[in-house]
């Protein structure tokens, strides 16, 4: 049976957001909080793996509020280093660093009255979490160079795609902001946790790339509907999006056929982890075994030194495969710097692999 665009069109009645697209019960919940949430003025902490729709929901709170005939702002806080972050939120007057040759309007004086969306607040430093907080407590902040005080009367949301109590307790975010923001939090299931959706998605991205394209994919080969629903989706609706949009290039006829799909969602593994050894423990250990037997003559520093490198390298190796070779998502894995990763992949010889 080969589904069709049309019978595949989403029943979008219950669901009071435009453009948000599932009618799963992970969904009908954040469609609830999410309506429910927009009438009052708390702040908002939306919390989700990256590309699971969380500026889309930010968005909808603002349109389903009192505020949406004034401004909708956002801030990515992850794309900026810290002073311009600091200048980007605030403002700042001229000659308040170099190159300030003009006084500036800040995100949060262009949201008075309005919405501002802080996505990735878990980038922001310590520093600046401290003027956050001043915001979300006292309504007021001063430009960057100013002494005077400027009063804005905003709706905060933010967004992170870490956890920030866990982030609290490690020293890295401030526990009061967590919980001045904390107040309705609003959890995004990832797409692997709401499969029952990909058909309704699918849909709708082929509409808006067969008319970007000049194209007709109007149908859907069941066995390209299971590989996409039995696939984790680690890049989410973005991740799903994308190949859409490619299946609706290539394809030759009207139908996203298996074929149109990357190898990693047919088979779930990446070519580039085809023939890569799976981390086998008691191999490991041997190997470390006559490691420490050949080094006599080496100190107990030095043998802990080398036993460890060669235990991170494998499992640095491992987990690079698991993430396609995708540095940003294999530092989250390893809970390290994006940065540190780069380094420790240059240390091992391992950016070719």
């Amino acid at each position: 049976m080969k589904y069709s665009s049309n019978q595949l069109e989403p029943h979008l009645a219950a669901n009071p957001l435009r453009d948000i697209i599932g009618s799963g019960p992970a969904m009908a919940e954040v469609y609830r909080i999410t309506a429910q949430v927009a009438k009052s003025q708390a702040s908002v902490l939306l919390l989700g793996e990256t590309g699971t729709g969380k500026e889309l929901i930010a968005h909808a709170i603002h349109e389903l509020s009192q505020r949406r005939e004034r401004a909708f702002v956002r801030v990515n806080c992850g794309a900026l280093s810290e002073n311009l972050l600091e200048s980007e939120l605030f403002g700042h007057v001229r000659g308040a660093f170099t190159g300030a040759i003009d006084n500036r309007t800040g995100r949060f004086e262009a949201a008075h009255k309005g919405t501002i969306f802080l996505d990735e607040i878990n980038s922001t430093t310590l520093h600046l979490q401290v003027k956050l907080l001043r915001v979300l407590q006292e309504r007021e902040f001063e430009r960057v160079g100013d002494t005077k005080t400027l009063q804005v009367d905003c709706r905060i949301i933010a967004a992170s795609n870490r956890d920030l109590l866990t982030l609290a307790e490690e020293g890295s975010f401030r526990e009061d902001l967590y919980y001045r923001l904390n107040v309705v939090p609003i959890y995004l299931p990832p797409l692997r946790e709401r499969p029952e959706d990909i058909p309704e998605l699918v849909t709708h991205f082929l509409s808006i790339y067969n008319e970007q394209n000049d194209r007709y994919v109007v149908h859907l080969d069941p066995r390209a509907m299971e590989a996409m629903q039995r696939y984790t989706w680690p890049g989410n609706v973005r991740e799903l999006q994308n190949y859409v949009e490619r299946a609706v290039v290539m394809a030759s006829g009207d139908e996203l056929t298996l074929d149109l799909l990357p190898q990693i969602v047919i088979t779930g593994k990446s070519p580039r982890a085809v023939g890569r050894r799976p981390l086998d423990f008691q191999s490991l250990t041997e190997e470390l075994v006559q490691v420490g037997l050949g080094a006599a003559d080496e100190t107990s520093s030095d043998l802990h030194s080398r036993i460890v490198d060669r235990v991170e390298r494998e499992v640095i190796s491992q987990v690079m495969g698991s993430c396609d070779n995708v540095q940003i998502k294999a530092a989250a894995r390893l809970g390290i710097n994006r940065n540190t990763l780069h380094k420790k992949l240059k240390e091992y010889g391992l950016e070719e692999d």
